[in-house]
């Protein structure tokens, strides 16, 4: 069924595709297409055909999107990248014990900070002329 879905899908993408180029430009973006050249596709009641044609593609174009992210997601079941089944526990956890006083890393970098407010800055002397 999806597959069917795709291939009506993508001939509807290639005629939409066709029917946009072949219609005349009218903004005359870069000068392309802008230019009278009389062929076949020059009358007015062709351009609001191929406008038709046009709108009448795109409509197909979303519906068949719409089916089949529909599809997609009919037979999809959640999922989850954490693993269901309960890990196998006898006790619960006991949490760590505190450190002594001092014995962490930022208690460590927080005493450094207190020697080094406590000390003077040293004072840069003036220069010496000779």
């Amino acid at each position: 069924m999806q597959t069917v879905i795709i291939v009506i899908h993508l001939m509807f993408v290639a005629t939409l595709i066709g029917a946009v180029l072949l219609q005349k430009s009218e903004g005359g973006g870069l000068g392309v297409g802008s230019g009278g050249g009389g062929g076949f596709m020059s009358s007015r009641g062709t351009a609001n055909l191929l406008t038709r044609t046009t709108s009448i593609l795109a409509v197909g174009f979303f519906v068949t999107s719409l089916l089949l992210s529909w599809l997609a997601s009919y037979d999809r079941k959640p999922s989850s990248i954490i693993p269901t089944s309960p890990a196998s526990q006898s006790q619960p956890a006991v949490p760590a014990p505190p450190l002594s006083e001092g014995g962490g890393l930022l208690d460590s970098l927080k005493k450094a900070d207190q020697q080094q407010n406590q000390q003077p800055p040293a004072v840069p002397e003036a220069p010496r002329s000779q």
